[in-house]
């Protein structure tokens, strides 16, 4: 009980310092589990979500490939999907996860295909 509730703690933490650094711009959430990786960009003014990429998504299901491959296909589609909304500048939300292993590659690929946070 007490390791999810310090992770609750981590992923709050982390929102609220990376809210009050960056005002206009919108978030990219990232959200894992064992086999899978997902994330969104999302304005918090209106809370809606306005791309969105799985590791779930059929395209990326048919394709047997290792967890940190998944990550980056993941990051490519992301950036291309925000390319096509005109969104360029975001700022990267990890919530509770280290910016380490699957997480870091995966913002990595965004950078490299043109998001900048």
């Amino acid at each position: 009980m007490k390791r999810i509730n310090n992770k609750i703690k981590r992923k709050l933490r982390n929102r609220k310092k990376t809210k009050s650094v960056n005002v206009n711009r919108y978030r990219i959430s990232v959200s894992k589990s064992l086999k899978n990786l997902s994330a969104q960009i999302i304005d918090d003014k209106q809370k809606k979500t306005l791309v969105s990429a799985s590791s779930i998504e059929k395209e990326i299901k048919l394709k047997k490939v290792k967890k940190m491959e998944k990550s980056v296909l993941i990051g490519e589609i992301l950036a291309k999907r925000a390319k096509e909304q005109n969104i360029d500048k975001v700022y990267f939300d990890r919530g509770g996860y280290k910016f380490h292993g699957r997480v870091k590659t995966f913002a990595e690929t965004l950078r490299k295909n043109g998001l900048k946070f």
